[in-house]
């Protein structure tokens, strides 16, 4: 069956119009109505993400990917999120400044909604309705694109969202689905720029790089996480142990775990073996370059420790696999993030004040942490309901992108017949 991208984006750009003048309470009521619809749904979407799962299995999909395709055991919590971004302040119609000009005109810096957004992802059916609810609350309309393996998944979710929205009066033209996994309407939808506003690719680097070089529209890339966590010599050794095993264990499939650990040369002999002790209570193995190995590997009859290939530390491992590398100084550890980092997630662990500083001042990435796990970039952690993304770049939005991310704003100019001299 043909899709009218066109069709689609024309319906689109006309339910922005009508959401641009929502109320905040006509919005969280909607939002309401849509976590309500996913509970309510429960059974029937969870057949449908079975459905995909059974395929994916089939089709060879890695235990990453298909962690991040199941909903099992979380479309409650999705659904709570979406009841969370309800609660959040509306930032819609917010003054950001206003002035009076010497001839009396009035001012003022208004935000507003984006319009209409684009979405093209992959195998994670949550972003449907984490986008959705953001997009909703911000007073933009959005059309999805997700990838071939979420199908079934994401046309359950889209339907409930969709029927939520009808049951309030409101258009479902708002939540636009893309029912096709022909890659055709990627580079259509693309081009839609006289209807869609922005374009938000999550995946690999393959669809950012396509999405850069084929859109007529804004994009907003992002999402992909080669994360570092440097040990400083001064660090509590004990502890950094605890984050690094939190930052790599706690959810290796997703974009701000942990993939490279920096280890001062000072420490590494006392602290290498300690943290691979416990790191394999979490099945992880390593990575190791040519000091680390001696350090974790010194027979070379450790299974779970190998050397480190010429791509290792430009990989994201999306998994039970961390990169270890020895540094002689805080210079060698900026330097080797400066080279292989995405500017995603990046920390430090140290006791020395001047070190975190200069490491805070000179990592260019969107999140640097002192003394805490890189899991913690994300809208939901920072306090923004969800997330449409995590920005790496340094326009409009940087970072876990959640409801001011989705707006832009406008000059509004209060005049008494002013014209210009």
């Amino acid at each position: 069956m043909s899709i009218d991208l066109t069709a689609l984006g024309r319906a689109a750009r006309a339910a922005a119009r009508q959401l641009a003048r929502l109320s905040t309470e006509q919005k969280n009521s909607a939002l309401h109505a849509i976590a309500d619809a996913l509970s309510a749904q429960h059974d029937s979407i969870m057949r449908a993400n079975a459905e995909d799962l059974n395929a994916a299995k089939a089709s060879g999909m890695n235990p990453a990917l298909l962690d991040r395709l199941s909903l099992e055991g979380r479309l409650m919590s999705i659904a709570n999120d979406v009841r969370s971004v309800a609660a959040l302040p509306d930032p819609v119609g917010e003054v950001i400044e206003a002035r009076t000009l010497p001839n009396g005109m009035h001012l003022e810096r208004r935000r507003v909604p984006i319009g209409v957004l684009g979405v093209i992802y992959e195998a994670r059916p949550n972003v449907t309705v984490d986008v959705s609810a953001l997009a909703l609350k911000a007073g933009n309309a959005v059309i999805l694109r997700g990838g071939k393996e979420t199908l079934n998944s994401n046309r359950a979710l889209v339907n409930a969202i969709r029927g939520a929205l009808e049951a309030h009066k409101l258009p479902a033209e708002a939540v636009q689905f893309i029912d096709s996994a022909d890659r055709q309407y990627v580079a259509e939808l693309l081009r839609l720029d006289r209807y869609v506003d922005m374009i938000i690719p999550r995946g690999g680097a393959a669809l950012h790089e396509f999405c850069r070089q084929n859109s007529t529209i804004p994009v907003i890339t992002g999402g992909i996480g080669i994360c570092h966590l440097y040990v400083d010599a001064s660090a509590d050794q004990a502890a950094s142990i605890e984050v690094i095993y939190n930052a790599k264990t706690q959810r290796p499939s997703v974009c701000n775990a942990l993939d490279t650990l920096l280890v001062n040369s000072q420490i590494a002999a006392d602290f290498l073996p300690r943290m691979a002790a416990r790191l394999r209570e979490g099945g992880v193995t390593f990575r190791a370059d040519p000091r680390a190995l001696r350090i974790l590997n010194p027979t070379g009859d450790a299974p779970d420790v190998l050397p480190a290939g010429e791509n290792d530390w430009d990989t994201e491992w999306l998994s039970l696999i961390l990169g270890v590398r020895v540094v002689d100084t805080l210079d060698e550890a900026l330097e080797h993030i400066a080279q292989h980092g995405t500017a995603h997630s990046d920390g430090i662990l140290t006791n020395d004040a001047a070190n975190a500083e200069r490491f805070v001042q000179e990592v260019d990435s969107a999140a640097v942490y002192v003394n805490a796990s890189t899991r913690f970039t994300d809208g939901g952690q920072f306090g923004l309901g969800a997330e449409v993304a995590v920005s790496t770049q340094k326009l409009h939005g940087r970072g876990p992108m959640g409801l001011r991310e989705l707006t832009t704003y406008k000059w509004i100019v209060r005049g008494n017949y002013h014209v210009r001299a």
